[in-house]
């Protein structure tokens, strides 16, 4: 009988997940771009999949913001090791960001007061507003600094227990400011975006095909970017602080630097998600917001992450795939999907406590080995740091 091993998978599926892992660079990019291609084209081959095209193109675009959102969030839990269950609060910052900054909101209100000129105030896709892209994102990245500013001493459970209250914080705010955002009612008629660009003008309209192609870019800039910090010394910092954050600290990580870094890191994709999610949607409310929403509730994200498997990338992107398609295949069963649903997570973290794909180290820790080149070295960031003081007092 085979042997078992990385929670009760056969040894023979482990050994080919190495093996997959050790193949050379040229190989892994080739695979990654085939996978990229497929992924670009399954819009297109929906119609001769299924008879119900539309939706599934919906449940696309949901599982591309879901993806963000959980490499997003495996910023601050995977590769920092700060637990947030408030991280749908960022989320929710970038759509109201661009609902009052599109001037969605100002006709909401007047529409809901019944102002006589409420119709004019109807907003219209402009040129500009692609720039409230980047002022929802900069909104979300100082949200993620004041988040993080008083969590800076707390840790596990009391870490947890705050960020839970901003996101309830933020969701309650954004219930009661009627006269800005509409409270309950929520914002109507957010304009889907417009490229007018020389003799380019297409509109992205209710199709959801032009919206998972930006996600699907967005994902793959987000992830290259990522990679790169992943390798630098604040990818090695960041892992330290996971480890041992008193040990880091003693070996010159500036812990408060990078654990604010992180949440803002994590905010700004967030809120990049939540500017498409409701420039798609055209309305949001208060209660698209809510931690325990089984569609984009903190909890829910936060499953993604770490059925996927924490740590890596293609962990979270095939939790997200997973936790927003399996419900929507079986919606069949209507209630006792749930229940199925909640079945089937149980069985993963006891079969598989590391999540679907684990990066490299995290599968190393539970097999009681580290097999991780990106793993912190305190000797090596103490002698980096020693060479650096050592340049600036020669400077000097």
């Amino acid at each position: 009988m085979a042997g078992t091993g990385g929670g009760g998978l056969p040894g023979g599926l482990r050994a080919a997940g190495d093996r997959l892992r050790e193949l050379p660079g040229p190989a892994r990019a080739g695979g990654a771009v085939a996978v990229l291609a497929l992924a670009a084209l399954l819009p297109l081959a929906m119609p001769y999949v299924t008879a119900n095209a539309q939706y599934w193109d919906t449940i696309l675009v949901q599982i591309g913001i879901a993806t963000l959102l959980a490499l997003g969030l495996n910023v601050v839990v995977g590769f920092a090791g700060l637990l947030d269950l408030g991280y749908v609060a960022f989320f929710a910052v970038g759509a109201y960001t661009y609902g009052v900054l599109s001037g969605s909101a100002r006709y909401s209100v007047a529409l809901t007061e019944g102002t006589a000129h409420a119709a004019s105030l109807n907003p219209v896709w402009h040129a500009y507003y692609w720039l409230f892209f980047f002022a929802a994102l900069a909104i979300a990245v100082g949200a993620g600094v004041v988040l993080g500013a008083p969590t800076l001493r707390l840790r596990g459970d009391y870490l947890a227990i705050v960020t839970l209250g901003f996101g309830e914080i933020v969701r309650v705010t954004a219930n009661n400011l009627s006269s800005i955002d509409n409270g309950p009612r929520g914002l109507m008629n957010i304009p889907n975006p417009r490229i007018d660009v020389g003799g380019i003008h297409y509109g992205f309209g209710l199709s959801p095909t032009p919206y998972y192609l930006l996600l699907l870019g967005v994902i793959v800039v987000w992830i290259l970017l990522l990679r790169r910090v992943n390798a630098s010394r604040v990818g090695r910092a960041w892992v330290a602080i996971r480890e041992d954050e008193l040990a880091a600290a003693a070996m010159g990580v500036p812990t408060v630097r990078m654990k604010l870094l992180a949440f803002a890191v994590g905010a700004a994709v967030a809120s990049l998600g939540g500017v498409i999610y409701a420039s798609q949607i055209g309305f949001i409310s208060p209660d698209t917001f809510t931690i325990f929403n089984p569609q984009f509730g903190s909890v829910t994200i936060l499953a993604m992450v770490i059925v996927g498997g924490m740590g890596g990338f293609a962990g979270p992107i095939v939790g997200a795939a997973l936790i927003v398609f399996l419900p929507n295949y079986f919606r069949f069963l209507q209630d006792a999907r749930v229940l199925f649903f909640g079945l089937a997570l149980i069985i993963v973290m006891i079969l598989r406590p590391q999540g679907l794909i684990p990066s490299r180290r995290r599968a190393a820790e539970l097999r009681g080995g580290v097999r991780d080149e990106t793993v912190f070295d305190a000797a090596r960031y103490g002698v980096e740091q020693e060479t650096i003081f050592e340049a600036e007092r020669n400077a000097e």
